[in-house]
């Protein structure tokens, strides 16, 4: 059975927020459990975002150019792992 589950942004350090600058999924992806989603950047360094489990991507919540912060919403996967 399939379960739907939110990804949210982990902590990545002392920022308030930082800069999507690449999406590196669309809708319909597959994702295995450490494949990156997302691309980061601070005034510091940018940092790709590991998908937490494996599924298919169901929704975007964040386009590039966005700015983000710790626990926003990134995408929501159909997975059929267990939670």
């Amino acid at each position: 059975m399939s379960t739907t589950k939110n990804v949210n942004l982990p902590d990545i350090g002392d920022f308030d927020s930082v800069d999507v600058i690449e999406i590196l999924v669309k809708i319909g992806d597959l994702v295995k459990e450490n494949d990156s989603i997302i691309t980061l950047e601070t005034d510091k360094a940018t940092m790709e975002i590991p998908a937490p489990f494996s599924g298919k991507i169901t929704n975007l919540a964040m386009k590039v150019g966005d700015k983000v912060s710790h626990g926003d919403l990134i995408l929501t996967v159909e997975s059929d792992s267990e939670p």
